[in-house]
């Protein structure tokens, strides 16, 4: 299949954010990627949601939505009613994740897994099989803007590797620091879906540029 493009509404304009997702609409984007972080699992606090049910008013892409937050547990049947098509929670902050992906699937979204830059695919092979997507962060999250981790690509191969010895279907995503420059060596590095924010949001023609992200 041909890689995902997720702009990332962290990067957006909020005083212009149903401009922003219109934009997203018409172009050749294929998700649209929301981070929600609590200011305790990432030192910074984004939005919560009443943000997301607004979005879902307008957006008409799936909406992908990547918790930073501690606990994710207690608010995925909300995620989901709040427009979320794909829910990711981060490896670091469950201490049950095999019940936390089942509890993402019974809410009828798809379930996804996160890894900070530190933490090594190989902790993921018992679990490889139950998750859609595996997204590695790129940058250590919290903020936008950050520069690239050049061990993704590494990093990236060796989850591939990983989800085709266990014979999964799981796709892969990064976040962070992904640009026109990097994007072509990331999809041959293995990765599905590439989430960029302010290399689309600042763009002075993000939809040519969502679209030379899409055709890298």
């Amino acid at each position: 299949m041909s890689h995902f493009i997720a702009p990332s509404l962290l990067s957006a304009n909020f005083l212009k954010l149903e401009e922003e997702i219109t934009m997203v609409n018409q172009s050749e984007a294929d998700w649209l990627h929301l981070d929600i972080m609590d200011g305790l699992f990432v030192p910074n606090i984004s939005f919560g949601f009443p943000i997301l049910n607004r979005v879902k008013q307008v957006a008409e892409k799936p909406m992908d939505v990547h918790l930073m937050i501690v606990d994710p547990d207690r608010y995925l049947d909300r995620f989901r009613e709040s427009g979320a098509s794909i829910i990711t929670v981060h490896y670091e902050a469950c201490t049950h994740l095999h019940r936390t992906i089942q509890a993402i699937k019974q809410t009828g979204a798809r379930a996804g897994v996160s890894l900070n830059p530190h933490t090594p695919v190989l902790l993921l092979q018992e679990i490889i099989k139950e998750v859609d997507l595996v997204l590695l962060m790129s940058v250590n999250p919290g903020f936008g803007g950050q520069t690239f981790i050049e061990q993704t690509y590494r990093k990236s191969r060796e989850l591939k590797t990983l989800i085709l010895a266990h014979g999964a279907d799981t796709l892969i995503e990064v976040d962070g620091g992904v640009t026109l420059d990097n994007a072509r060596s990331l999809v041959d590095a293995g990765v599905d879906i590439l989430v960029a924010g302010n290399t689309v949001f600042s763009s002075s023609n993000p939809i040519e540029t969502i679209h030379q992200l899409k055709h890298c």
